[in-house]
């Protein structure tokens, strides 16, 4: 076997069924392998999406062993001589795969391999290539000298800003939404660190491959991410696994050489955690006020905006969206194609019927990504005929 594909899942099955749809077109002619490992979803995304993938590898855990335990459970039962770890809440584009098979055939010592991914607007999601977080790299961070200097070698090097966009390059680390691995450079330098329960397990196995010999690199082949969608970002676990892991890693690789900023790095990130906990709740508690204020009230006296969802499809595709629209409250309008016009009504979300002949999902990346540099900044929806579900990135409707 030539790739072993490994998705973790956990209670998004929509997402789920999207994402190996994708894998499936972008893997036909290739020799390939799917293992989906659930950790005790209770939304039964495995009935889900089963008799539509049979050939799928399923893993079905009666507990949440965390994304490193989870992964490793299919590295070690599937035999690809690559391996690629992705997230369910994305999809990528037909010629990913191939590419990225043919990117480790040219480069002998790629040990990891990470891809351009977009943000739900269209937007290049700067967490495609890292930089390790070493305490100055996150101390510019912070500080936001990375976002004055965003190009600048040191300043922005938490997401390496100096590399070209659309341009191979080797970087320091590889997300996890998208990791494709030499199964020889894991057996020399191990599968995932298990004493991270979610996040940071990325940053651990990329340093561990610079460090074994191997090498990281970035390749712009797209893929939309749409971030988090399996976690819920205003939760005290949330908060917790994400900066718990900053400070695993720290003490794991960096406490020796910066023994002398162990202190602050220490205090640093439990504050920093604390303050983002603190104003993703606030946040949310001012939505609701706006929502039942007066304020809300005055806004809702104000003329209608334009219309909120604009579709591309097919007419069938059409007619059934629209009964969606009306049950979930969606303005809706139709168009042959995206707008570029800056002067275009603004829609909230941009949706795209998922068939391959009609929309194959590297064309609704290329125009999403055109749009968002033309100044048109909307979030990408999809509709699937198959499964009549409309997925936004804040909100599925059957």
């Amino acid at each position: 076997m030539k790739l072993s594909v490994i998705i973790v899942n956990y209670n998004v099955k929509h997402f789920l069924w999207q994402c190996l749809d994708s894998v499936h077109r972008a893997a036909k002619g290739l020799d390939v392998d799917v293992w989906v490992v659930d950790n005790a979803s209770t939304d039964k995304s495995i009935d889900y999406v089963r008799l539509d993938y049979p050939h799928v590898h399923f893993i079905e855990n009666t507990e949440n062993v965390g994304f490193s335990r989870a992964n490793n459970q299919a590295i070690r039962q599937s035999d690809g001589e690559l391996i690629l770890l992705l997230n369910p809440d994305t999809f990528i584009a037909e010629d990913a795969l191939s590419h990225c098979i043919h990117f480790f055939e040219e480069h002998p010592r790629a040990g990891a391999l990470g891809i351009h991914m977009v943000n739900r607007d269209g937007s290049f999601a700067r967490e495609s290539r890292r930089g390790l977080p070493t305490p100055a790299a996150a101390f510019y961070k912070i500080i936001g000298l990375g976002r004055l200097f965003p190009t600048h070698r040191r300043f922005a090097k938490y997401y390496m800003g100096h590399l070209p966009e659309f341009s191979d390059g080797q970087i320091e680390a590889v997300s996890g939404a998208f990791m494709m691995l030499r199964r020889q450079a894991l057996k020399e330098v191990g599968a995932l660190d298990e004493t991270y329960f979610m996040y940071g397990e990325d940053i651990d196995l990329s340093y561990r491959i610079g460090q074994g010999g191997w090498e990281c690199w970035y390749t712009p082949k797209l893929m939309l991410h749409y971030k988090g969608e399996s976690t819920q970002q205003t939760s005290l676990r949330y908060v917790y696994n994400f900066y718990h892991a900053m400070l695993i890693f720290f003490r794991k690789h960096f406490v020796r050489r910066y023994w002398f900023a162990w202190f602050f790095v220490e205090v640093g990130v439990l504050s920093i955690g604390v303050f983002s906990l603190c104003r993703k709740w606030l946040k949310r508690g001012w939505r609701w006020l706006m929502h039942v204020s007066s304020l809300a009230h005055l806004r809702r006296q104000r003329p209608e905006e334009p219309e909120t969802l604009l579709f591309i499809g097919s007419n069938n595709a059409w007619n059934e969206l629209q009964d969606i629209c009306s049950r979930a409250g969606l303005a809706s309008t139709r168009a042959e194609a995206v707008p570029t016009d800056p002067m275009a009504p603004h829609y909230l979300y941009i949706v795209f019927e998922i068939t391959a002949a009609g929309h194959p999902y590297q064309n609704i990346l290329w125009e999403m990504v055109n749009a968002n540099r033309k100044g048109i900044s909307s979030n990408i929806g999809t509709y699937n005929p198959q499964t009549h579900t409309l997925i936004l990135p804040n909100d599925i409707f059957c």
